[in-house]
């Protein structure tokens, strides 16, 4: 009896093991996708920002260089379904097909699919960015002629450095002039 005892309390032992063993296995799976995923969206968002590639074509890189299938299924299935769909109704059916082979939980699944809505605005915003280009452009009246010349203002980015260079580029040219008059 106590032998049976002990074959029952090692068993539910293993059991509870095995059972453990495998729960954590999916959990760090899904944070090595989570991780995977969050990766193509940084490479998507940098593509997006400076260059102007097709989506799909970025989705196909994104695709090649994602280190876990899963993730390099999901852009190679919203590629795919670009060529009928928009972009962002193609990542949706994506998710909806390649949701059930991932390690995620519904509400990383939401969190995606708020990407949709984000591709949806990206032709307007590849629209408002090079009308913010040509708004910097300003006009400088020619002396010799009643024509305008447009010229490409040169901005240096908003940091503090910078912001500290400009005001010391000012400085000097002001001590120049005082130095001159």
């Amino acid at each position: 009896m106590q032998i049976i005892k002990y074959i029952m309390l090692f068993l539910l032992f293993l059991s509870s093991l095995l059972l453990g063993k495998m729960l954590s296995k999916k959990y760090v799976e899904r944070v090595e996708e989570l991780e995977d995923i969050k990766n193509a969206l940084n490479i998507f968002k940098t593509k997006i920002k400076f260059t102007y590639s097709p989506i799909s074509e970025i989705f196909e890189e994104i695709s090649k260089n994602a280190s876990k299938k899963n993730t390099a299924n999901l852009f190679i299935k919203s590629k795919e379904k670009m060529q009928n769909l928009s972009a962002s109704e193609a990542w949706e059916e994506a998710l909806k097909e390649s949701s059930p082979n991932m390690n995620i939980k519904e509400e990383d699944l939401q969190k995606l699919k708020t990407l949709s809505k984000l591709l949806r605005n990206i032709r307007r915003r590849r629209t408002n960015k090079s009308n913010r280009i040509n708004r910097r452009t300003i006009t400088i009246p020619n002396k010799t002629s009643n024509t305008r010349k447009t010229k490409k203002r040169k901005t240096l980015p908003k940091t503090r450095s910078n912001n500290r260079t400009r005001a010391s580029y000012n400085t000097n040219i002001k001590n120049q002039k005082k130095g001159k008059s």
